[in-house]
């Protein structure tokens, strides 16, 4: 018996617990943060269902579910304003910091940036683990909430001051979670930094790596650097709710109708710059993973090099760069005086350059190529024109004489779920489909991958598209019962078209789910470790990858997306003579 095959019974031999549960295999890592989001984005997905469902009909009970809950939650069935306002705040801070992040970086991330820089496991594989744990642990704290007399944070997921100050015991438990969670993500930041400057393999020089790869890299240092101000703003409100300091609060507050007995002084705009200052930054934390991964799946899918490579690199370091000079446009109704407004203004018309660069890039792949319609191939082609929508929604948003008027209304919801729903989840869903049959050794059914793909590609549009024009028609976001204002009544269709669209939506996720599950135990084995016949490195490994990934050290000659250039149509980077 060889020394790695002694070695690799001995992890064979390792307990249940040690190895599924405590491991420090990034491997396992991913699929630990994967399985947990996408828990929580089921969890954040219900929720909202019951809103949409509130906002159709409302004063109507609840089918089905609304004679279970809590009478504080829904008084016979039908939803209580104070639940309305829950759903709002827990629904924004599941999806985004419980489902989206924990997804795209610490499960994608975590199971394919060592393999893709040709490394064995992460640079520090207990520190890996403890980034799940204390991720896992704060969304615990989150659901726990839930269970609290007077329920989770209601104070939206912005979580402004003075209310969140004032608010029920909820909203302590939302910020003791949430400092658990960007403890968790600075943690897996630090790794995926170190991993992938320091353990690359022989000749996987910085522009050999895969776009996946810079993609992690410039999301790691956005977290890196834009989180600590939104943790340090989290535990300055734990002390203004629990110790009675003032950071947030400003004199002469009147609290149902008495006034507030705190010493006064704080401002609750400096909450609002500590918060956007993460949470533009943020935006690209979800979008940048989902460029790399339908960057990877174009590729395999076009048998093209990526057009442009080097300068969609560029792009996203600059977008990473650009991002924390952008954060004051959504203060631009706080009256932060014209000259920083302009700013602002200047800066997020700039923002958009490497966006619609990197769009471009990927466009121009697509060019005179034989396409490959697999089913991650349609997720990768539907996220382009979802993200564009996206992005050219948000420019009126950037300009403060158009605000004035979008500000807080659907539109801003219609443009931001069009960069994280159709946009972010998109590039996802095209991530599990393509590095399924890698994780699992088994194929997913194409027919259930694509009638996932088609539902949900048109409903996820009937769900988000109406809310342009309801913004337009200003209506105000956050309303428990559009039908008492007379201008929201007028657009009472759209806002019933949009609930329903979102049912169909949901129930087409039970369509991925099945096909997730049973293909995993039941699905048909892959007849190689290269079924797409991609040229990076993952797809040297065997299948699944072992422990240690590569028995020998790889050595890389070539780029990562050299396609069409010899009889066999792809060269992968480890092999000397494709």
């Amino acid at each position: 018996m060889s020394s790695h095959d002694s070695h690799a019974q001995g992890h064979h031999e390792m307990g249940f617990i040690r190895k599924w549960v405590f491991s420090t295999d990034h491997k396992v890592i991913g699929i630990q943060y994967a399985v947990t989001a996408m828990l929580f984005l089921l969890f954040g997905f219900f929720l909202i269902l019951m809103l949409r469902w509130q906002l159709a009909h409302p004063n109507t009970a609840i089918p089905i579910i609304g004679g279970f809950l809590p009478e504080s939650w829904a008084n016979g069935g039908v939803m209580t304003p104070d639940f309305y306002n829950v759903i709002g705040a827990m629904h924004g801070t599941i999806m985004v910091f419980l489902g989206v992040v924990p997804l795209s970086v610490g499960g994608f991330g975590n199971y394919l940036l060592p393999i893709q820089v040709g490394a064995q496991d992460m640079a520090f594989p207990k520190l890996n683990m403890a980034s799940y744990w204390v991720f896992f642990i704060g969304g615990v704290i989150m659901f726990a909430s839930f269970f609290l007399p007077g329920g989770p944070a209601a104070n939206g997921w912005t979580s402004y001051p003075p209310l969140s100050v004032v608010a029920q015991n909820g909203q302590t438990m939302w910020l003791l979670g949430m400092v658990f969670l960007i403890t968790s993500s600075l943690l897996g930041s630090v790794n995926f930094i170190v991993t992938g400057v320091q353990l690359r393999t022989k000749g996987m020089s910085f522009f050999r790596m895969p776009l996946f790869v810079w993609a992690q890299l410039v999301t790691s240092f956005l977290l890196l650097l834009a989180f600590p101000p939104l943790e340090a703003a989290g535990v300055l409100q734990l002390m203004d709710r629990v110790f009675g300091s003032s950071f947030f609060l400003p004199s002469g507050l009147i609290v149902s109708g008495e006034k507030l007995t705190v010493s006064g002084g704080g401002n609750p705009i400096l909450w609002q710059h500590l918060f956007w200052f993460l949470a533009h930054p943020e935006v690209y934390v979800l979008i940048l993973p989902a460029f790399g991964i339908v960057a990877e799946v174009i590729a395999t899918n076009t048998r093209k090099p990526i057009y442009g490579y080097q300068t969609l690199i560029y792009s996203m370091v600059f977008l990473g760069f650009m991002s924390f000079f952008v954060w004051a446009h959504h203060m631009f109704m706080t009256g932060m005086g014209t000259n920083l407004s302009n700013f602002f203004q200047a800066t997020t018309m700039i923002i958009s350059v490497p966006s619609v660069i990197i769009l471009t890039t990927l466009l121009l792949t697509l060019w005179g190529a034989s396409i490959r319609y697999t089913v991650p191939m349609l997720f990768a082609l539907a996220f382009l024109p979802m993200f564009a929508i996206g992005g050219l929604t948000g420019l009126p948003l950037g300009l403060a004489a158009a605000d004035i008027h979008l500000h807080d209304t659907y539109y801003v919801i219609g443009h931001f779920h069009y960069v994280v729903a159709p946009g972010t989840l998109f590039g996802l869903f095209a991530g599990v489909y393509h590095w399924f049959p890698k994780v699992t050794g088994r194929k997913t059914n194409v027919a259930l991958g694509k009638l996932h793909f088609w539902i949900s590609f048109l409903a996820i549009n009937g769900v988000f598209f109406p809310m342009f024009f309801q913004g337009m028609a200003g209506v105000s976001r956050r309303l428990y019962d559009p039908m008492v204002y007379a201008h929201v009544a007028h657009s009472q269709g759209l806002t019933v078209l949009s609930s329903y669209c979102s049912f169909i939506l949901g129930a087409a996720q039970f369509l991925f789910l099945a096909n997730i599950i049973y293909s995993a135990f039941k699905g048909k084995k892959v007849e190689s470790d290269n079924p797409w016949e991609s040229t990076t490195l993952e797809w040297a490994t065997a299948t699944p990858p072992p422990h240690e990934n590569f028995p020998t050290p790889l050595e890389v000659f070539r780029g990562p997306y050299e396609y069409g250039l010899t009889p066999k149509g792809y060269s992968p980077q480890h092999l000397q003579e494709a």
